[in-house]
């Protein structure tokens, strides 16, 4: 992995993915105590970060490849991102997601014209149900975030957040970034690397959920207990990604943990303050950036790195207002 894969996907993606803006509002600086600049992944196109990665895998395939077709696996944000790819590409998709997603998530995917197989996450594994229907159909296996091609798309992020902060003056601080696998944390921390070495990446995860953070102090890639249960499915991976680890390792900072509650209430204040739809996974950074003690940057740019909640969650997070 390298800058120039990360800019040669942003010329794929140019004209295709969203650019999206750099929020900022006082009221949040005020709680946090700090600067606190709001990138809105969750106005990317279906909803996610996980849009540009797809795309990008993708738009680098032979013709011949994608049109044999492509299978994922992904609890939604991947499962739409590849959906949506496959869909303005003419590609068949298949997509592997756990039977407890989001309904939202799901008929999401199948919107976007793609077959859905789900399964159960408490007893199967979505890596050997994807590698068998790879093998019986002759499918190309995108990964969601263990694959070359997905992390330079998910760093176009990245860059658009150094030109941003560079727009506004900003040279120093941290850039808070919602981990599962680690995708948007490498890639980021790739872009961030080359074109704006003074912002830090630093990855947040829910709590109970913290494999990244545990294997950053650890130095190896620790393992969940549990893979399924918790509030924020959009980030719930087993460990950290051999492809992204090591990029994570290298050039990030220690990781964030949020509880459940400082989640939701994060959800509360980016919808009552910046009037945006943010998921569980996608509002754990906004969570450390609002609430974390472990923060010392005077300012902080943080990733809502998707907005497919459900109904419910939606309603339970606005009680917090």
């Amino acid at each position: 992995m390298n800058i120039e894969m990360i800019t040669a996907a942003a010329a794929r993606l140019d004209g295709i993915a969203r650019r999206t803006p750099l929020l900022h509002a006082p009221a949040l600086d005020a709680l946090a105590g700090r600067r606190v600049l709001v990138k809105p992944e969750c106005l990317q196109h279906t909803g996610s970060f996980k849009f540009r990665g797809a795309y990008s895998a993708l738009s680098a395939m032979t013709p011949e490849m994608r049109g044999r077709g492509v299978i994922a696996f992904s609890s939604g944000n991947h499962a739409q991102g590849i959906a949506r790819a496959a869909q303005i590409f003419g590609a068949p998709a298949v997509i592997v997601m756990p039977s407890d997603a989001p309904a939202l998530k799901i008929e999401g995917t199948r919107s976007y014209g793609a077959e859905v197989v789900l399964y159960d996450r408490g007893r199967e594994k979505r890596e050997e149900i994807g590698a068998r229907l790879a093998q019986e159909r002759g499918l190309t296996l995108v990964k969601p975030y263990d694959e070359p091609q997905v992390i330079a798309g998910q760093g176009t992020c990245g860059l658009e957040i150094a030109a941003q902060a560079f727009e506004l003056g900003v040279s120093e601080g941290d850039v808070l970034v919602c981990c599962g696998g680690g995708g948007l944390t490498a890639g980021i921390a790739l872009a961030l690397e080359a074109e704006a070495p003074g912002l830090r990446p630093r990855p947040v995860e829910p709590q109970d959920f913290d494999d990244t953070a545990r294997s950053l102090k650890s130095g190896i890639r620790e393992v969940n207990p549990v893979e399924a249960g918790g509030l924020c499915d959009a980030i719930l991976t087993p460990q950290p990604g051999e492809l992204t680890f090591p990029i994570t390792q290298k050039l990030c900072g220690p990781g964030l943990v949020v509880s459940d509650e400082e989640v939701l209430r994060a959800m509360a204040l980016a919808f009552r303050h910046l009037k945006v739809v943010a998921e569980p996974g996608g509002a754990v950074a906004l969570a450390a950036a609002l609430f974390s003690a472990d923060i010392t940057a005077d300012t902080v740019i943080c990733t809502i790195s998707g907005g497919n909640t459900d109904p419910a969650t939606f309603a339970r997070a606005l009680t917090y207002i």
